[in-house]
């Protein structure tokens, strides 16, 4: 019976170990297919596996992300500090879509795109050959989770 129990909680720890989001599209929250060898950091595999981002609060990843969101015209919709421009604030805690209040409602929504006009930012939707891997999402989230009184989304 001791058998049979240490079997079952080693198989429940491992199952939890490697348990992979899914995730689903922003625009009608249809599956988003991601593929898995995507996530090719130890920080992108740790989000993977928990939803939780391990660049929040990290200061190298909080001002990669702000070069990251200007080289790729997010300030053109969402201004400079990401407070709101022609696009929505995305500074928190309101939030035009309650699930970017989460660190993977944030990257469902920067990787696919929404129905207001911004369109998908991960490699391979952008473009076949093109776009932000999902480490480099991550970045982006930490400097928007950045500003004061923005959730860090690992709630």
């Amino acid at each position: 019976m001791k058998l049979k129990s240490a079997l079952l909680v080693a198989l429940l720890a491992s199952t939890t170990a490697f348990a992979d989001q899914s995730f689903n599209k922003t625009t009608d929250g249809s599956p988003l297919k991601i593929d898995s060898a995507m996530f090719d950091t130890p920080a992108a595999k740790e989000f993977l596996a928990t939803g939780k981002n391990p660049y929040i609060g990290n200061p190298e990843a909080i001002a990669r992300g702000k070069k990251i969101f200007q080289l790729y015209s997010c300030t053109q919709c969402h201004g400079g500090d990401a407070q709101g421009q022609t696009g929505p604030s995305l500074q928190g805690p309101g939030y035009h879509y309650a699930k970017n209040a989460t660190n993977k409602g944030m990257f469902e929504t920067i990787s696919a795109g929404t129905n207001g006009g911004m369109g998908a930012k991960l490699y391979g939707l952008l473009a076949p050959d093109d776009g932000l891997k999902p480490d480099e999402i991550l970045k982006v989230i930490s400097w928007i989770r950045s500003h004061p009184g923005s959730p860090t989304g690992n709630e």
